[in-house]
């Protein structure tokens, strides 16, 4: 379990230790990543390796991609109001959230079937957070067993998508226990699946089925088909959903896999109580966009709140986060972790969240590219680049420390 031993290095930023992880697993460093210079530059490197439909299932939303879409007007709504001549030579991004303390304000989103874009995925990426003293969430769609990424990355949190059934809940949240995550996150905007025709035009589907098409992507594909999927194949079969419940899933070629996912539209708040009483550690909701949801949240003692539209990959038009972070804060009053993600791109975009209340922003699709394009280095590099910025950003800023920041920093663009 986390606890409040596990500290960030000192510093402003910290580069990642290679020699923490000597064994992990991780594709060379490329030449490439020297033109990787801000968090969108791995889109494209991850684009052209990947196959089509797996490209449009990261990068897809649901039906208009308005939500999506978004997220990112969000924060070119604001703008900066610096203040100068301010000593911010020993700033510093180090940031205590529930009892511990990150070496930045910022984490890895929980992104589903992370395995089937880069070799061992959800494990690449845990380690990279841990060796940057930064939280990584694991979905609870991934590919891997929960027990493993634990065993990797002890200080990672797992992420829930639960049904309204008593017994599987509960069988689940033992098996988390078990395996000794000290942060469950429960995602409680998914009642059902979203219309994610994005993901059909491009030849996604659940379950993944044969078809010519398909295997012609992995033939125009190489690199990927080699070194993720025929690599995964040989070395631990074909990927199972293996988290959405307290036993092993179906693979991801079942026909019955859909129905691993049902049921979600039952969960209510009394399901809430009943995690509550059961898990002992730290207990995070994701998914609030509702001031009102965030109190009857705190009234169940949740630890945190992140406050998302999940990407934009469920209701088409839901508000931007950023937009509904300040109320949320407000309404919170201190009483919980207030997180967010959803669009979060730059170093100026965590600072603009943190200004308006928000404690932390998890950031999910780039470093998803990076890893399938890079490995390790890239997910390293994601890592630094974004640190960096933040860095640069609170020296021009005029703020050496982030609990400084507030509203006063920031305008509205006209």
């Amino acid at each position: 379990m986390m606890t409040d031993s596990h500290r960030a290095p000192p510093g402003g930023f910290v580069a990642t230790r290679r020699e923490a992880f000597p064994n992990r697993t991780d594709q060379k460093p490329s030449r490439a990543l020297g033109n990787v210079l801000c968090l969108d530059d791995f889109e494209a490197p991850a684009r052209r390796i990947l196959p089509r439909p797996l490209y449009g299932y990261i990068a897809g939303a649901s039906e208009t991609n308005a939500s999506l879409d978004g997220n990112a007007a969000s924060f070119r709504r604001l703008r900066f109001r610096p203040r100068v001549l301010t000593d911010v030579s020993a700033r510093h991004q180090r940031r205590m959230l529930m009892g511990t303390e990150y070496a930045a304000p910022f984490g890895i989103a929980p992104m589903g079937i992370s395995a089937l874009m880069a070799y061992r995925g959800d494990i690449v990426l845990a380690r990279a957070a841990e060796a940057a003293g930064i939280p990584m969430i694991m979905s609870g769609s991934s590919l891997i067993p929960l027990e493993e990424i634990a065993a990797a990355a002890p200080s990672s949190w797992f992420q829930a998508y639960l049904p309204g059934e008593p017994d599987r809940i509960d069988a689940l949240v033992d098996r988390v226990i078990a395996a000794g995550f000290g942060t469950l996150v429960l995602t409680v905007d998914t009642a059902t699946l979203a219309n994610r025709e994005n993901n059909v035009r491009a030849g996604f589907s659940t379950p993944l089925r044969p078809s010519l098409a398909l295997a012609w992507q992995g033939l125009s594909h190489p690199r990927w088909t080699c070194a993720t999927f025929m690599r995964t194949l040989l070395r631990h079969g074909v990927p199972h959903f293996e988290n959405s419940y307290a036993t092993r899933g179906a693979p991801i070629v079942a026909r019955s896999v859909m129905r691993d996912f049902g049921k979600r539209d039952h969960l209510n708040w009394t399901h809430l109580e009943r995690i509550r009483a059961r898990w002992p550690g730290k207990l995070v909701v994701k998914g609030i966009i509702r001031a009102e949801d965030a109190l009857a949240t705190l009234e169940r003692g949740v630890d945190g709140i992140i406050v998302s539209n999940h990407g934009g990959r469920q209701l088409d038009g839901t508000v931007a986060p950023l937009d509904v972070v300040g109320a949320v804060v407000e309404a919170v009053g201190g009483r919980a972790a207030v997180m967010l993600d959803g669009g979060v791109r730059r170093g100026t975009d965590v600072l603009k969240a943190i200004a308006l209340g928000a404690d932390f922003v998890f950031v999910g699709r780039p470093f998803l590219y990076a890893a399938s394009a890079f490995g390790f280095s890239g997910i390293e590099r994601a890592i630094a680049i974004l640190m960096e910025e933040i860095h640069r950003d609170m020296a021009l800023l005029g703020v050496e420390h982030l609990m400084d920041l507030d509203r006063s920093f920031l305008a509205k663009a006209a």
